[in-house]
């Protein structure tokens, strides 16, 4: 029997916007470009809950398309942002990267209104979907500088380290910033990164037993106490035991004592 989610997400189905990423592009281009023929100033579309308040409502908006920058570096981070949602919404489907969108979008402008004196840009658009990106896909070479290869998954530890700076020593907004910049990929990825720790914890126990039985296996049957020597160093030595005491002793047959 289908779960209410399940039919709640047939019912919403239709309403999502397929291809998304490629819209989003096209605005982030258009706003670029207008950038670098200064048509427009980074301070007119980015979004302060204070100035919203006082009419300029447009910002809610605008901010969600902002360019990384209005540099040479802004084409290739448009770039990675295509690759990046396109990969994306062929893994979640439309309906599920519409709401990763959203949510990410949400959490930035609801969180933003707690610190209605700062600026907030839209980290939560790249931000969240580099870092899905990479863990759906860790082992995916990126070109910095179109020369030095380097995997992803190392970039997205970078990414969480600086994240981690952020938290610990910027302001009120730069956490709020990161908190809505990461709780949409922990909202959609927390079950799997939870059962990637547990399947690797059995994984580990698992290697430790291996390796565990493997020492034992190779471990030597026999052991003289006098030379050293061992069954498995040379196959056709004999050894036997004598009761000493309290225990057994080993001897190879060169060094076994006469009998009292």
């Amino acid at each position: 029997m289908p779960s209410p989610l399940n039919k709640l997400e047939r019912w919403l189905e239709p309403f999502a916007i397929r291809n998304i990423t490629l819209y989003l592009v096209i605005a982030q281009t258009f706003i670029f470009l207008s950038l670098v023929l200064q048509r427009l100033d980074m301070v007119q579309i980015g979004f302060m809950p204070a100035l919203f308040f006082q009419g300029e409502w447009w910002r809610i908006f605008t901010f969600a398309v902002m360019p990384a920058g209005d540099g040479i570096f802004t084409v290739f981070a448009i770039y990675l942002f295509y690759l990046y949602g396109n990969a994306l919404e062929h893994y979640f489907g439309p309906l599920r990267y519409n709401l990763f969108l959203l949510v990410g979008y949400l959490l930035t402008v609801g969180l933003a209104f707690l610190s209605p004196m700062s600026w907030s840009n839209n980290l939560f658009l790249g931000g969240s979907v580099f870092l899905a990106f990479a863990f759906l896909n860790p082992d995916f070479v990126l070109h910095l500088f179109f020369i030095l290869p380097v995997k992803i998954k190392w970039l997205a530890w970078f990414t969480w380290g600086l994240y981690g700076m952020q938290v610990v020593a910027g302001d009120m907004g730069s956490r709020l910033a990161v908190l809505a910049a990461t709780g949409n990929f922990f909202l959609f990825f927390g079950r799997d990164i939870i059962e990637r720790i547990r399947t690797g914890r059995r994984q580990s126990v698992q290697q430790a037993k291996r390796a565990k039985r493997k020492a034992e296996l190779a471990a030597p049957m026999h052991t003289c106490s006098v030379c050293g020597r061992n069954s498995n160093d040379d196959v056709d030595l004999g050894f036997r035991y004598r009761t000493e005491g309290d225990k057994e002793v080993c001897y190879c047959e060169d060094h076994l004592p006469p009998r009292e």
